[in-house]
């Protein structure tokens, strides 16, 4: 298959390198970041979109998605599948995908789980928005960047998984490192917490499988100094989202928005910025209660 790939950094680049070697034709577009090993380099996006059967962006954000959509919806051959697996706010996946359609093309929005490690090895998880024909045609590709993808329906769908699913992720990981605080100021051993917790009711992701504890539990960033695995910068983005999403639909999401007030004051007045999202931990370490 004949793939165009457009955003390079650091997700995209392992993730068409994986199609490359699993011998697809992969031509590539970035405006700053190098080709990775095997794919061929385009002068453009729209370029990069000429011929290919289906055409995979990585994008920073939903105005950037709709400039580079503008640029190679109509470069791209009728019957073709626009494939988006940028984190972006739902209308903008919507629009998008509404462009491509008036077009006579497929559309997925299909954003990823499974940060770089998981870009890397072929593990991510996609939550897929759009045509069930769209998808039937990049399922292929899915299986190949990654080890699970799921239809969750018409188009913008998709980026509303992603952001529902982060939002919870937010909320449990500041719940979990509030505790491990609570834990530490009232003399509990951390293992001792660690062991209850992730075989009791408050067992979580954030516990079981990335605890920000270092020391503690499977290797996680807290072990590494939390150099992110998942940046608190992202974590603070997709919060924002829901937010964004949230307010447009007029749904309550109090812990969503409290998770949201604290990332950015972690991110933005504090020293989260290029930190694990789990690095919320130190911070509470250190504060006292007022």
């Amino acid at each position: 298959m004949k793939i165009g790939f457009i955003g390079l950094g650091n997700m995209g680049a392992p993730m068409a390198a994986n199609l490359a070697k699993a011998g697809h034709e992969v031509v590539g577009f970035d405006v700053t970041a190098p080709m990775p090993e095997g794919v061929s380099a385009a002068a453009s996006a729209a370029e990069a979109a000429k011929g290919a059967k289906v055409v995979i962006t990585m994008l920073p954000n939903g105005d950037i998605l709709r400039r580079v959509a503008a640029e190679v919806i109509p470069a791209m051959d009728k019957g073709a599948v626009l494939l988006d697996c940028s984190t972006v706010d739902v209308q903008s996946a919507r629009d998008v995908a509404k462009d491509a359609v008036a077009a006579g093309l497929l559309a997925l929005d299909a954003p990823v789980s499974g940060g770089v490690g998981g870009a890397a090895a072929g593990t991510l998880t996609f939550m897929v928005g759009g045509d069930e024909a769209g998808f039937r045609i990049a399922s292929e590709l899915f299986d190949i960047m990654g080890q699970k993808a799921v239809h969750c329906g018409p188009s913008g769908n998709g980026q509303a998984a992603k952001i529902c699913n982060n939002m919870i992720l937010g909320v449990t990981m500041i719940a979990t490192c509030e505790a491990f605080a609570l834990a530490d100021k009232l003399g509990l051993d951390r293992q001792a917490m660690f062991d209850v917790v992730s075989t009791s009711s408050g067992y979580s992701w954030s516990m079981n499988a990335y605890c920000p504890a270092p020391g503690v539990g499977p290797k996680s960033p807290a072990d590494n100094d939390y150099k992110p695995g998942f940046a608190a910068d992202l974590m603070l983005k997709d919060l924002r989202l829901s937010q964004q999403a949230a307010e447009a639909v007029d749904a309550d999401t109090p812990m969503g928005r409290a998770a949201c007030d604290l990332y950015a004051q972690f991110v933005e007045a504090e020293d989260g910025a290029g930190r694990d999202f789990s690095a919320m931990l130190p911070r509470f370490e250190g504060r006292g209660r007022g």
